[in-house]
């Protein structure tokens, strides 16, 4: 149980770490690929509106001559305050091209003067590209261009933009770099700092432990010492109904104390040994060692057991698990009511299940193997709510699963599944 728990929250440390870091790329590399595209998009929509041309980029004021507000206000240099967003050298460094076509796709003119990397027996592609796009801003390799009807021609003007591009990408795998070499340094460091963050529960678990191995020890000896006493009572005194009752008491501690020493051991984690034997057979007998048990209470017992199904497990463990699910049944089923019993080979494994009548909320099914969980306190005294919690650990040191379900009204079954 430690080591899982350690390996859940290096896993869930590892997972919140991961989460947060691919936010952070993701905002970093959308919020740039916004700019990008908006700085692109306005370049072409200044071309657009100047006729195919970059107008020159001149400063709002003389910057040798300091200024104040007031001094702006009344520089006789207005400046479009869309080109405030561009720098002097600009006109220089933007490669472009323009393209006039009519509405049947004639090519009117090609402005191929900003660019030197495209040639006139270029632009049909181009042009084909423009007229099959319509009307509005689009990419192709390494060019975006914006698409305008201006009624008697369309105008398409293709700017080239390899290194924005490239930057966006360039940028976009420096941070999956980053964020993967982050992600195996969080991991290597939680890894290697899990134990001493799940020291305490570590402790406190291994106190716990440690108690009801304790507990147990010492019970048994007075158990032992009052099972005897009352032989010997017995014997002297004849048979009594009080000597009875306390005698199936002590029983009952006796298997509540053994119980308790079982699920400790199972929380262990210790090697357990595997062999290859007939579950077919370890089934069908321990199934079949309750039916004089189900006959007297009343109960039908019903097997379904496949034949020669052969399989590496621990040979104890499984039949202390139908055990347990066949004894569940006969003392949570309702009255004169069948109890199911199968087995089923798998693709991988094999499945025991067991079904019988009984009235369960759907709510209570997830707690069902939560320890010393009765779900009617009425009927429970004969149990102590350990079962069902033992089963789970069996099915889980065979890396198998175990879940209760509700058929249909009024039935249960438990299905467990080894791989």
């Amino acid at each position: 149980m430690i080591e899982k728990l350690r390996k859940k929250f290096i896993r869930i440390a590892t997972i919140a770490v991961t989460a947060v870091l691919f936010l952070v790329c993701l905002t970093v590399n959308i919020a740039n690929y916004i700019s990008i595209n908006s700085q692109l998009t306005k370049t072409l929509e200044l071309i657009y509106e100047n006729q195919g041309k970059i107008p020159p980029m001149q400063p709002r004021y003389d910057e040798e001559k300091p200024m104040d507000k007031e001094d702006r206000k009344k520089d006789k240099k207005p400046f479009d305050e869309k080109h405030d967003k561009f720098a002097p050298e600009f006109p220089y460094a933007t490669r472009y091209f323009v393209l006039c076509y009519s509405d049947d796709r004639t090519l009117l003119k090609a402005d191929l003067e900003k660019i030197s990397s495209i040639t006139a027996e270029d632009t049909e592609k181009y042009l084909e590209i423009a007229y099959n796009h319509g009307e509005g801003f689009g990419y192709t390799k390494n060019y975006k261009y914006y698409v305008v009807d201006n009624g008697d021609k369309n105008i398409a003007i293709f700017l080239y933009c390899y290194q924005e591009t490239h930057s966006i990408i360039m940028l976009a795998l420096l941070t999956l770099i980053a964020m993967t070499v982050c992600t195996l340094l969080v991991h290597i460091i939680v890894r290697l700092c899990s134990n001493r963050a799940i020291e305490p529960v570590v402790q406190s678990n291994k106190r716990q432990k440690q108690f009801i191995t304790d507990a147990s020890h010492e019970l048994k000896t007075p158990i032992t010492v009052v099972a005897t006493s009352l032989k010997l009572l017995e014997m002297e005194v004849g048979e009594q109904k009080w000597i009875d009752k306390a005698k199936f008491q002590t029983e009952k501690l006796k298997n509540l104390v053994n119980s308790l020493v079982s699920l400790a051991k199972m929380d262990e984690e210790q090697p357990i040994d595997f062999n290859n034997f007939n579950v077919s057979e370890a089934v069908e007998e321990t199934a079949m060692s309750f039916e004089d048990y189900a006959v007297s209470h009343g109960y039908n017992l019903k097997l379904y057991i496949e034949e020669n199904v052969y399989h590496k497990a621990n040979e104890y463990m499984i039949r202390q698990l139908v055990s347990i699910l066949v004894d569940n049944a006969i003392k949570y089923a309702d009255p004169n009511t069948e109890i199911f019993v199968s087995l089923k080979k798998t693709k991988k494994g094999f499945s025991i299940k067991t079904l019988n009548n009984a009235v369960v909320n759907s709510e209570d099914i997830n707690k069902l193997f939560d320890r010393f969980y009765r779900t009617d306190k009425s009927r429970s005294s004969d149990g102590f709510g350990i079962g069902l919690s033992i089963a789970y650990s069996i099915v889980l040191a065979h890396k198998g699963s175990i879940k209760a379900n509700i058929p249909e009204n009024g039935k249960i079954e438990f299905i467990a599944f080894f791989p």
